[in-house]
């Protein structure tokens, strides 16, 4: 089956693929058909994946998936969240990781609690008009640093630091990444629902 990913990012794309394996899937970028981004006008990672996936499956006229995802800071009431991609933008920043992270790491400054966690919802619809689109959500707990660690992954994996693990996101191999991620939670999830709803596998 193929599926059509609302997203653009290689690197999401390729962790992606990789746990969609099991079944079979196939995916393939939204900007590869052609088709612009959605809006993200929604304060939650659901509802944005959802505008996403139901945004793609209209254009294509296929079965789509969509992955929102970000960090969430206890200190900072959860931001940056759904903004996390733009966040240096909202304080005068260009929007890239490196000064996401510089601004992350400037608006901790004056906090102690340095709880946070990454956060993915993946959403997938088997037209735009789907009334029972299949939701997964995962959810994977660390702790900020005070400073980058290590040159993997992507966003603010060099800020993410696994305690169980020892290592910042960034230091972790792709394989382990990938089988213990937030995104591999939600994964593991959807893949479940698509075999018990969608016949899949």
């Amino acid at each position: 089956m193929q599926l059509v990913l609302a997203s653009n990012n290689g690197k999401k794309l390729a962790e992606l693929q990789a746990l969609f394996s099991p079944l079979g899937v196939d995916l393939v970028t939204q900007g590869s058909l052609g088709i612009g981004e959605a809006e993200e006008p929604h304060g939650t990672f659901v509802e944005n994946a959802l505008e996403k996936a139901r945004h793609a499956a209209r254009a294509s006229g296929r079965a789509a998936i969509a992955d929102d995802s970000g960090l969430c800071v206890d200190a900072l009431g959860g931001a940056p969240g759904v903004l996390s991609a733009r966040y240096a933008t909202l304080f005068g920043g260009p929007r890239t990781d490196a000064d996401n992270n510089r601004v992350l790491l400037a608006n901790m400054l004056a906090h102690t609690d340095r709880r946070a966690r990454f956060v993915c919802a993946l959403v997938a619809v088997r037209s735009a008009d789907d009334p029972e689109p299949l939701i997964a959500f995962g959810r994977w707990d660390g702790e900020l640093l005070e400073a980058p660690r290590g040159s993997a992954g992507f966003g603010y994996d060099p800020l993410l630091f696994i305690r169980e693990l020892s290592a910042s996101v960034a230091e972790l191999p792709a394989e382990v990444k990938n089988t213990v991620s937030h995104r591999a939670i939600a994964a593991r999830q959807m893949l479940g629902l698509m075999r018990e709803v969608w016949h899949l596998g």
